[in-house]
């Protein structure tokens, strides 16, 4: 069915018991070891990092997006499975799918239950992820995980320690997995894919300040005082603060932030409803609702904005351009 370049980065289903807790500790041949193959695939190993996803950086991001593109080089590369931690892994999968122009799959997977458990998840996941692999085209990055295939764009972790721990709220499911085959229900909406960013000496900081009953400016303010350049606000309901973090988003977008719009919300899009701080003002104030993208995501939309453009305005651009946001600038562009 075809060659699979498999590119380990650690997480639960490299993770192994320490004494105290489970960590990341099997290099990739050692995962891959774990699961059937697929009949017909033939599979290589890029080890490119081991280590638990809430670590991650943007620069251990960047390098997978970066390495991504290289595997990709190979024509005769049939498709890539990058094997993940779960609590990051939306964060990478949309940052990856967020560049990627290729008919070619990236898939996604992890585990919820660590390498070597009798009743562990991994084996199943990583071959559901080859399968998807070799036998999909044109969807952009997936995640494969729990039997069922989903867009990178929407998808975030919605169970803890759950098996079944992805999904997009906002969204009906991508598509199955069972008995061998792969079944594709619809497909993902995706904008043109941005050019591929160069690896920063010291990447953008972009922080995510979350609004809550009694919230007010201070976060946002010392987000902008330790140097964000983006910053993601998390607003309640349909996207909504207070008149005090409207005039701290005005302020921020003046003085040169990008500032992005999100809700904490579990499905349904950012909307413009209300007034008196709500998405109304905020809109009106500079900052860029993000749809159905939730916070981890956003801020990786807005960590691209920032990657792909020097000057505000045009960051702006880029941001509304990743969220396929339309912008009468770019009509006919």
């Amino acid at each position: 069915m075809g060659r699979i370049v498999v590119i380990s980065t650690g997480g639960t289903i490299a993770s192994r018991w320490q004494g105290s807790g489970f960590a990341a500790d099997a290099d990739g041949n050692e995962v891959i070891a774990t699961a059937p193959l697929p009949e017909g695939i033939t599979v290589e190993v890029v080890d490119l990092f081991s280590v638990n996803s809430p670590r991650l950086t943007t620069a251990h991001q960047l390098t997978l997006l970066h390495t991504v593109h290289e595997v990709l080089a190979d024509p005769g590369v049939d498709g890539i499975v990058v094997t993940h931690g779960t609590d990051t892994l939306e964060e990478s999968a949309l940052l990856v799918d967020l560049h990627h122009h290729d008919a070619r799959s990236v898939v996604f997977t992890g585990s919820q239950r660590p390498m070597g458990s009798a009743d562990g998840d991994g084996p199943e996941n990583l071959y559901d992820a080859l399968l998807t692999a070799a036998s999909t085209r044109g969807l952009g990055v997936l995640i494969a995980f729990a039997g069922r295939v989903h867009a990178a764009r929407g998808t975030v972790k919605t169970q803890a320690v759950a098996l079944d721990a992805f999904a997009d709220p906002s969204q009906e499911l991508l598509g199955k997995i069972g008995f061998g085959k792969v079944t594709i229900l619809r497909t993902p909406q995706r904008p043109a894919a941005l050019p591929l960013p160069a690896m920063p000496e010291l990447p953008p900081r972009v922080d995510v300040v979350v609004h809550h009953a009694d919230g007010d400016p201070v976060l946002l303010n010392a987000a902008v005082a330790a140097g964000a350049k983006g910053v993601v606000l998390v607003g309640t309901g349909a996207g909504n603060a207070t008149p005090e973090i409207v005039d701290a988003v005005r302020d921020a977008v003046a003085g040169g932030v990008l500032v992005a719009l999100t809700t904490r919300v579990m499905a349904g899009p950012v909307t413009e409803i209300y007034t008196h701080g709500g998405a109304v003002d905020l809109v009106a104030a500079g900052a860029v609702p993000t749809g159905t993208l939730r916070a981890g995501q956003a801020r990786i939309a807005v960590l691209s904005a920032l990657l792909g453009a020097a000057e505000p305005a045009e960051q702006v651009r880029v941001l509304r351009r990743a969220l396929a946001v339309a912008d009468p600038v770019l009509v006919g562009a």
